[in-house]
């Protein structure tokens, strides 16, 4: 296993910046999702780590050791794409067992750490199959044990799902949890789906445009967004944003939306200068009430998913959604009245986006409740 430290790393193709400068240390044997829209620089980063792209700038370095101009059987890393990448000519076995033979061990240690990864993966009875004779979960693990054989200091993983359908992806991520528990080996996992991300990783690195907009752990990113994209990037379905403005009464504060609703805001020490605000709820801290609640819409969309149903309701012409129990049931069209949960209420600077209350109730998080960073 190994620490990876990252310090000053930039990447350019020509004029373009794809890195812009990423401090990131990850500890030994930590699993670590980078996670962000397309674009956003993540895959470039972990080929960076890998040693498949070198940087423009800064320096990587393994347990230590500076690795910048290190090659990539060097770095002792393993990594599992998401196109497979199996020589289809080859048995399972044989797919597991090349790099040992490039790296001239011999037949009886060959033999035994392939069927040592084929009993963790389930795949001893198909290691005489080759790759077309297999479905795609199943090349999927041997593409893992193809990197497990190698016993690399560091596993990275390129968006490994991607290929796979829903129900295998969910089946794919438990083996990967259990694979990572067993190993504990150091593992840095790419991925565009923040619910693996969330599902897997120790922590959670949050990646826009080339910069490093929040790094925690799941929890903490779910409940303490540092500004309005990492609230909207982490979370399904995502976070509402509600425009308002903010007003101070002897009584309190409190937000006005577009309609002319007011709710109320816990008691914060917010800029005097400020005024416009964006408020952030979640869909499942949205309430329906059937009488009397602050806030009133127009329900536009109803779609039940089985043990929940999802409402679209106009507020103030801004569509807002949330999540409500499976039995309810009300002609599109309707008026619905609203309320949030105050403590589950996250206010942003509409022009910087920058978070200025968290949730003051985060369940399953020992950290204090927020104010302004």
């Amino acid at each position: 296993m190994a620490s990876i430290e990252l310090r000053g790393v930039t990447k350019s193709f020509g004029s373009a910046d794809i890195i812009k400068g990423i401090d990131l240390d990850i500890a030994d044997g930590e699993f670590v999702a980078l996670v962000g829209p397309s674009g956003c620089g993540k895959s470039t980063l972990l080929r960076i780590i890998s040693g498949l792209e070198s940087a423009s700038g800064g320096d990587i370095a393994l347990d230590g050791r500076i690795v910048n101009e290190a090659n990539p059987r060097e770095r002792n890393v393993a990594m599992v794409f998401q196109s497979y990448a199996l020589y289809p000519h080859m048995t399972v076995a044989e797919n597991m067992a090349f790099n040992l033979k490039l790296s001239g061990k011999s037949k009886q240690e060959i033999r035994e750490r392939v069927d040592e990864a084929a009993r963790m993966l389930d795949l001893t009875g198909l290691l005489e199959r080759k790759p077309g004779q297999l479905s795609g979960g199943q090349r999927q693990r041997v593409a893992m044990g193809r990197a497990i054989v190698r016993n690399p200091s560091v596993f990275l993983f390129d968006e490994p799902l991607s290929n796979l359908d829903a129900k295998l992806r969910v089946q794919m991520r438990g083996e990967i949890k259990l694979l990572h528990q067993r190993v504990k080996t150091t593992a840095v996992y790419v991925t565009h789906d923040q619910i693996e991300a969330m599902t897997l990783a120790d922590r959670i690195v949050v990646l826009n445009g080339g910069n490093i907009e929040q790094i925690g752990t799941p929890l903490e990113l779910y409940n303490r967004p540092a500004n309005m994209f990492v609230a909207g990037f982490i979370g399904s379905p995502a976070m509402n944003f509600l425009n308002a403005q903010l007003k101070r009464t002897e009584r309190g504060i409190s937000a006005l939306l577009g309609g002319g609703f007011e709710i109320p805001l816990p008691r914060r020490e917010y800029d005097p200068a400020m005024k416009d605000i964006v408020i952030g709820v979640r869909p499942e801290d949205v309430r329906i009430h059937p009488k009397e609640a602050p806030v009133q819409g127009i329900l536009k969309i109803s779609e039940p998913t089985g043990p929940q149903t999802h409402l679209v309701i106009d507020v103030g012409g801004t569509d807002l959604l949330a999540i409500t129990d499976a039995s309810f049931s009300t002609a599109l069209g309707s008026s619905i009245r609203l309320a949030f949960d105050t403590e589950r209420l996250h206010v942003f600077d509409k022009q910087t986006g920058r978070a200025l209350l968290f949730a003051a109730r985060m369940d399953g998080y020992n950290g204090s409740a927020g104010v302004a960073l």
